[in-house]
C-alpha cells in the first residue's frame, strides 16, 4: 500500500491546524472546569445559607406574621411549623381560632391543605399566596438550594460590608418562584436580602432578612420583612419564635397521621 505523500507547504498547515486544534481544545478545558468551580462555589454559597436560616435537622417553630395593607390596621395571623431537612414539612394554623386545624403538608415539592370540615385534601401550588405577601412556599419550603440553580454575579460593599449576589434560576415551575436574586454576606453567609421575580421578569417582592439572634442552636434571622413591588405600603412581617430542635419521625409527615397532630 503507498503511503499519502503531503507536499512540504500543506504539511506546515496541517501542523497549524492540528496545534490550533489542540490549544482549542485545553481552552475548552480550563472554560469547563473554570465554569464547574464557579458552579460549585455559588451552590455552597447558597447551602450555607440555607444553614443560616433554618436547621437541616428536624425542628419546630412558631411564626407570627403581620401584614400592613397601606396604612390599614395590621392583621395577624399565627402559624406552627414542624420541618425536617428542608424535605418534609407541616404548616399548623394557630390563628385565628376561626381557622384553627388547618393543615398544610408538604413533602419534597408536593403540597396539600387539610381542612376538618373537608375529607379529602386539596393540592395547592407553592407560589399560592398564603397570607399578605406570604406564599405558601415561604413557610412550607424554604430549599433554595435543592430549588434553584445559582450563578455568583458579583459581589457588592454596602454599610461597610461584602455581599456575595446570586442569581438563582428555578429548577422547574413547580417551585415557589421563578428567579430569586440573593445578597449573602461573604464573611458568615447570613442572608441580608431577596429579589423574588415570576416567569415573566417582573420583580413581584423584595424580602429583608433581618433580627439575628441565637435560635435553634445558631444565630439566625428571626424576622423577615416582606414588601411588595408593586403596591406601595404593601407589607408582611414574618415573626419566628420559640424554635427549638425536636426528633420528627418520618410518620409525621403522611396524610393519615395529621388528624393526630394537636
Amino acid at each position: 500500500m503507498m503511503k499519502a505523500i503531503i507536499p512540504g507547504r500543506l504539511r506546515y498547515v496541517v501542523l497549524a491546524l492540528a496545534f490550533c486544534a489542540g490549544i482549542n481544545s485545553d481552552s475548552w478545558a480550563a472554560e469547563a472546569t473554570l465554569a464547574s468551580a464557579d458552579e460549585a462555589l455559588a451552590r455552597s454559597i447558597v447551602k450555607k445559607a440555607d444553614a443560616v436560616r433554618f436547621p437541616q435537622e428536624g425542628f419546630q417553630v412558631d411564626i407570627v406574621i403581620s401584614t400592613a395593607h397601606q396604612g390599614d390596621a395590621s392583621d395577624v395571623r399565627k402559624y406552627r411549623v414542624l420541618s425536617k431537612g428542608n424535605e418534609n414539612s407541616v404548616v399548623m394554623v394557630t390563628e385565628p381560632a376561626a381557622e384553627r386545624g388547618q393543615i398544610m403538608l408538604m413533602k419534597e415539592r408536593d403540597l396539600w391543605m387539610f381542612l376538618p370540615e373537608v375529607s379529602q385534601p386539596v393540592r395547592l401550588a407553592l407560589s399560592q399566596r398564603l397570607t399578605g405577601q406570604v406564599a405558601n412556599g415561604d413557610l412550607a419550603r424554604a430549599n433554595f438550594s435543592n430549588d434553584y440553580v445559582p450563578k455568583l454575579l458579583r459581589t457588592e460593599t454596602i454599610d461597610g460590608d461584602v455581599y456575595q449576589v446570586l442569581e438563582l434560576i428555578a429548577v422547574d415551575r413547580g417551585v415557589t418562584y421563578q428567579k430569586v436574586l440573593y445578597w449573602v454576606k461573604q464573611s458568615n453567609a447570613w442572608p441580608y436580602k431577596a429579589e423574588f421575580y415570576s416567569l415573566s421578569n417582573r420583580l413581584l417582592k423584595t424580602c429583608k432578612y433581618q433580627n439575628f439572634q441565637a435560635m435553634g442552636g445558631k444565630v439566625r434571622p428571626t424576622r423577615l420583612l416582606m414588601e411588595d413591588a408593586l403596591r406601595h405600603g404593601e407589607q408582611s412581617v414574618l415573626d419566628y419564635q420559640s424554635m427549638k430542635l425536636r426528633e420528627l419521625p418520618d410518620k409525621i409527615f403522611t396524610k393519615d397521621y395529621l388528624k393526630k397532630l394537636e
